[in-house]
């Protein structure tokens, strides 16, 4: 386990929720790509798989954190992108 590697979860796990955060308060999706969040996600679960399969600690638990922050932020993007 590095403290880097912790370091950057961290600092991932604050800025998700103040993205999610910001978009539940005013509604509006713009300038959010579907894209990146999918590309980020893919990452998060490939991380995951990486601390299961080969260096198992217990920072997976900052990457699952991470990748359900992403999944709801993906999600909420979907939502406010439909309505007008």
């Amino acid at each position: 386990m590095s403290p880097f590697e912790i370091g950057m979860m961290v600092c991932f796990g604050v800025s998700w929720p103040l993205s999610i955060l910001k978009l539940w308060q005013t509604k509006r999706s713009d300038g959010k790509s579907l894209t990146f969040g999918g590309i980020v996600l893919l990452a998060y679960v490939f991380g995951v798989l990486h601390k299961l399969f080969y260096n198992f600690d217990p920072v997976i638990v900052l990457y699952i954190f991470n990748m359900l922050m992403i999944i709801v932020d993906i999600l909420l993007t979907i939502k406010y992108r439909n309505k007008i």
